[in-house]
């Protein structure tokens, strides 16, 4: 585009800018009546401007749409971006481009945003870019988009983040087909994820429905932290003060944010701070709900008049059948004067959720009325054409998460009606005594001491207390897996509570001085950070033991806990008199956690000197048992080296005391992976399960038998039950996804996964398993990617290999299979590969009678993967096989 050629689509850009925005359209059809070309171009930049949304002061934004207009042209597919490859355009705004990619590291795709060469000729333009990638960076929580890379290349400042396949929430809007359930749903998601970032002293200051994607499966992601602003740093959380807080000093007058969802202090371009986040999430709620926006005008200054001046029509003016509950959050969400809105996102957050979970007990209670009466089945939003539009949900379908067929009104109806019967009475037991709760997470005792050396003390501290409290009626317990995911932070108690979905924490911590122990333990309620109770307990490690009692007793009393004489003999129960061998066992716990070689090795050993000083010790027999397993499986150990010592030690501690469901979660798991005895398995997980509830492991270990002994529907529940324990555990929400594809749901497993992913980056299980799903949709270029990253991440195991040489094989790279299975065969030299790895390949490879020799070799070693065969669909070409039939027959499967 030519000097002489800009200045004409500038002027009449100018020229349009200076009007009502009413009266641009006819401003810019007159200006290029002659000139269709010229009619075209402008519209682009129109286009352009509307776009870049970023900056709503004009000038400033026409000066954004003509750096796009001056930019130079698009990366094309194929073209390579520094170690990445173009796939193609998916965004134009008014900083830059955004490129869908591939990694060609990873192999994984993603999304990069390039910063216009001209926009990035101004240091304060660079800088915001920058604050961007560093205040979305800073932040961990899965509703937040993921940053990979910050970086410059070929001159240009790209960020590289996760690619989100789904739509934005604008899109989802313009569908019209939003359910209460889902409205609710992606309002608490948004309203956790910005908990996090105000937790990290940031404030978004632009939530609106583009920055807000809704995946497939209802999973949303926050975009966009381009103008975030980090506000009282404690930290420099967003790398460097100097350049963060020069960039956050917005220039008097200039407006950042979206009109339409901007809060008033924005619009006066006041000093902004949380509450700014609240209002604007209040605003798209409100639109999700009523089909436009509160304050929406005919034109910018008409928009900005409301949003100062008036307030907005309530929502049942655009809905009916709106409970007085959500208008009077959403009312609360947009009060001009921030002192009087919700002072944190926490408070809304909570407000929200409760209002879901009394949606969902209305609908257990049986309060709807059915179709028949002619009640509706949600809110009805007007269209502008006055047309009702149906956005609530229809009794027919059963799943969703809000009552069918029953309305919102019926709702308010039944909870006015239940608290003018009960009001009284609720208000004196609650107003003077706390509630029961049944809801509990532990989280891990703090080594106030920073010795290493003492951190066995205060790991094994929390686990003793998980135990002895899991084990009561009537009290749901979170695992020690998800809880120890918050070992290195637990500032915010009522964000970590939201996670685990519990009412309360345990939170504390041990200090060493000299020969005392100092512990420190505080019951904290999640729903608003309040202690309800708190102690001090001074011990030497002689008395550690009856410590960890005092502690689990004084909870439960302090829980209100209705306890039968079991919990009670429960919480007094002592597993060793000897101090030194209940060392010796927290030692090799915190050692065989670590699941590397020499620290089960360690462990090991460990346990072994806690029996050699108390040989009536059942637990340490336990944690033994679990050693050896973990040799096996994790180790790819000789299952015959592993699991009959495995075994014996679990039936030992069961000698001991038949009442420890440790013990027979152990016993269970042997008889699972080496004997191949489903019934005896099956019977010990259930009597496990009886003595323990609460055990995420055991239901587990549970799932996997019924799983692979084709018990899909009740395997399925199974593992749902113990990720509702561990809901955070990478490992149990991974295994689901196996689970699923063994049922023959392999879309659900892959979104399982996908959701694993976020929990944890660097574990490898759910790539693996991710893999095994692109290989049965024949989806085999990203069954390598999954592979190869699964193998890197964790290179002693060759599960992933396996599958990677699986997929090369069919995908036609026969050679590059081959090559793996000469790796295998080599390794397998010098130590244990299991033979059903071999079988596969082989499988993979289209050579049946090797497939078959390397199966029997599996089923003499007694092989842990042969309990697969019945459910793994990479066997199914062999299943009419005769040789196939008379394994199966073998196995009892």
């Amino acid at each position: 585009m030519d000097a002489e050629r800009w200045q004409k689509i500038k002027a009449v850009f100018d020229s349009a800018m200076e009007v009502d925005p009413a009266k641009r359209s006819d401003l810019i059809s007159q200006a290029c009546a002659d000139d269709p070309g010229l009619l075209t171009e402008v519209g682009k930049l129109m286009a352009s401007f509307e776009k870049a949304g970023n900056f709503i002061e004009e000038s400033a934004a026409a000066q954004v749409a003509s750096l796009i207009i001056g930019s130079k042209g698009a990366l094309t597919p194929g073209q390579k971006f520094g170690h990445y490859e173009i796939i193609s355009q998916i965004g134009v705004g008014g900083m830059g481009e955004v490129y869908l990619a591939k990694d060609g590291n990873l192999e994984r795709r993603v999304a990069i945003k390039i910063l216009n060469e001209e926009f990035s000729r101004n240091e304060s333009n660079v800088q915001r870019f920058i604050q961007e990638a560093k205040a979305a960076s800073s932040l961990n929580h899965p509703n937040i988009l993921v940053i990979h890379e910050i970086a410059v290349s070929d001159g240009a400042n790209y960020i590289v983040s996760e690619y989100i396949e789904g739509q934005t929430l604008r899109e989802v809007i313009g569908e019209e087909n939003l359910k209460p359930s889902e409205m609710l749903d992606i309002a608490i998601q948004v309203a956790g994820a910005l908990a996090a970032a105000h937790g990290a002293n940031i404030v978004h200051r632009d939530i609106k429905p583009e920055n807000i994607v809704v995946r497939p499966d209802g999973y949303v992601k926050i975009l966009d932290f381009g103008l975030a602003k980090l506000v009282q740093p404690k930290t420099p959380l967003v790398g460097g003060d100097d350049p963060t807080a020069k960039q956050n000093k917005t220039a008097q007058g200039i407006v950042m944010g979206t009109v339409n969802y901007m809060s008033p202090e924005q619009a006066k371009a006041e000093k902004v701070d949380q509450r700014t986040d609240i209002f604007s999430l209040g605003v798209v709620i409100y639109e999700m709900v009523a089909g436009r926006t509160p304050f929406q005008g005919n034109s910018m200054s008409e928009t900005f008049a409301n949003l100062i001046n008036t307030e907005p029509q309530p929502l049942s003016r655009y809905a009916s059948n709106v409970p007085d509950e959500l208008q009077r959050i959403v009312s609360k969400t947009l009060i001009k004067n921030r002192k009087d809105r919700y002072q944190t996102i926490q408070e809304l957050h909570s407000d929200l959720k409760i209002l879901r979970e009394n949606l969902e007990f209305d609908q257990r209670m049986g309060r709807a009325r059915s179709l028949e009466d002619g009640s509706s089945s949600g809110f009805l939003s007007e269209r502008p054409d006055g047309q009702a539009i149906r956005t609530g949900e229809n009794i027919a379908n059963p799943t969703g998460r809000i009552t069918q067929g029953r309305p919102w009104a019926a709702l308010a109806l039944g909870l006015a009606l239940f608290l003018t019967i009960f009001g009284a009475g609720y208000y004196f037991f609650v107003s003077k005594a706390s509630p029961t709760r049944r809801s509990l997470a532990v989280l891990p005792f703090v080594n106030a001491s920073r010795d290493p050396n003492a951190e066995y003390l205060s790991n094994g501290l929390t686990e003793s207390v998980v135990n002895n409290l899991s084990q009561l009626s009537g009290l749901k317990v979170m695992s020690r897996n998800s809880a120890f995911r918050f070992r290195d932070d637990q500032t915010n108690t009522r964000n970590i509570a939201s996670q685990l979905g519990v009412e309360t924490l345990v939170t504390g911590d041990v200090q060493q001085l000299g020969d005392k122990f100092i512990i420190n333990v505080r019951l904290i309620d999640g729903r608003d950070d309040s202690q309800i109770w708190g102690n001090q307990y001074v011990r030497t490690s002689g008395d550690m033991i009856a410590a960890q009692n005092e502690i689990a007793r004084a909870v439960a009393q302090n829980l209100q806990l209705k306890l039968s004489p079991s919990d009670t003999q429960l919480l007094n129960k002592v597993y060793t008199e000897n101090a030194e061998a209940w060392q010796l066992y927290q030692r090799g716990r915190l050692s065989v956690f670590k699941l590397t070689a020499p620290e089960v090795q360690k462990g090991i050993e460990y346990f072994r000197q806690a029996i050699e000083i108390d040989p009536t010790y059942a637990l340490a027999y336990v944690g033994l048992s679990e050693a050896y397993r973990s040799e096996a499986l994790a180790g790819e150990r000789d299952p015959e080296e592993c699991f009959p010592k495995a075994k014996v030690a679990a039936q030992k501690a069961i000698d001991i005391d038949g009442g420890l469901a440790e013990a027979h979660g152990s016993l269970a798991v042997s008889s699972f992976w080496y004997d191949w005895d489903w019934a005896v398995s099956e019977e010990q997980n259930k009597r496990a399960l009886e003595l323990n509830p609460n055990s995420a492991p055991t239901h587990l270990f549970y799932a996997h038998l019924l799983s692979n002994t084709g018990r899909h529907s009740e395997a399925l529940a199974a593992i749902k039950r113990a990720r509702e324990l561990d809901p955070l555990s990478p490992f149990a929400n991974a295994l689901e996804g196996q689970l699923l594809l063994h049922a023959g749901k392999p879309d659900e497993a892959l979104d399982r996964l996908k959701k694993t992913f976020e929990l944890d980056e660097n574990f490898y299980f759910p790539h693996m398993f991710a893999a095994s799903v692109y290989i049965e949709k024949g989806l085999f270029e990203q069954a390598i990617s999954e592979a190869r990253l699964a193998s890197k991440l964790a290179p002693n195991q060759t599960m992933s290999d396996v599958y990677l040489a699986y997929a090369l094989a069919k995908f036609g790279r026969r050679e590059e299979s081959l090559a793996i299975l000469d790796k295998l065969t080599e390794r397998a030299k010098t130590r244990f590969v299991p033979p059903a790895h071999f079988a596969m390949l082989y499988n993979g490879l289209g050579e049946t009678d090797k497939a078959f020799e390397w199966l029997e070799k599996g089923f003499k070693a007694r092989d842990a993967k042969m309990t697969f065969l019945k459910v793994e669909p990479k066997w199914n070409n062999l299943r009419s096989d005769p040789r196939f039939v008379d394994l199966m027959k073998r196995m009892n499967l």
